[in-house]
């Protein structure tokens, strides 16, 4: 008879995933928090380990081209990974858009934003945070916002950028700026916003934020890349993404 120790080791091994493996991902700062929870269902799953990294697209972009060890990017535009399958820098085929990602002009406090964003032109308000425009597609969506209406030059001086989206929220969120443009999933969770008040900006003012998922090179041969892409595209992972706002 085995030893109790042994049986139970063996039988542990047997129930444990085939090929788990660990594979590194880098993630745009906006899809954070849907990111956790698709990490979280997609590991207990398939058994894989999905190491993630947040920040903004442009930074990734040039960390991968300097031989950052990412295997798959979720980037918040779709260019960037356009660029990157161009450059060879992907895996020709894999990529994909997961998400149409949603503007919105945020505060923390109730009543200040409302429901027309014609707060930007009282310009009652000291600062107006958001993400670098040259780094972060939603810093490039704001810009593009201000400009059809007419308020970049305006309020150029109230500028407040993060490097990021999730700086720029982080500044709205500890109130070093009454308000700022933002992601809606960072705002938004189980069909409602979460806190303070908002404007919903037209998706007429912005061009649509594509967001592109990708296999980079360094992920050709690591069996969970192809896992996470297919579990993006299931019905568990797109409810996730809907719930925070997202279009598909």
């Amino acid at each position: 008879m085995k030893p109790l120790v042994s049986v139970l080791m063996t039988g542990l091994f047997l129930c444990a995933p085939a090929h788990a493996a660990e594979l590194s991902v880098a993630v745009a700062a906006n899809f954070t928090a849907p990111m956790q929870k698709i990490a979280e269902a997609f590991e207990k799953e398939t058994g894989h380990k999905l190491v993630l990294s947040y920040g903004s697209t442009g930074k990734f972009y040039a960390q991968i081209k300097n031989g950052a060890p990412f295997e798959v990017l979720f980037a918040a535009d779709d260019e960037t990974p356009a660029r990157l399958e161009q450059e060879g820098q992907s895996v020709a085929g894999t990529r994909f858009t997961y998400a149409i990602g949603k503007l919105v002009l945020w505060s923390k406090q109730p009543g200040l934003v409302d429901e027309q964003g014609e707060v930007l032109r009282t310009g009652a308000f000291e600062r107006i945070a958001l993400a670098d425009p040259k780094l972060a597609p939603y810093g490039a969506a704001a810009m593009q916002t201000l400009r059809k209406l007419g308020l970049a030059d305006a309020l150029g001086s109230k500028f407040v950028q993060g490097e990021n989206i999730g700086q720029a929220y982080q500044f709205v969120a500890t109130q070093n700026a009454p308000l700022g443009f933002v992601a809606l999933s960072q705002v938004f969770a189980e069909g409602r916003l979460t806190e303070g008040s908002a404007w919903m900006v037209p998706e007429t003012l912005y061009e649509p934020i594509r967001q592109d998922a990708i296999i980079l090179a360094r992920g050709k041969d690591n069996p969970a890349a192809p896992e996470l892409m297919r579990y993006l595209r299931g019905d568990a992972a797109k409810a996730i993404i809907r719930s925070y706002g997202y279009g598909l």
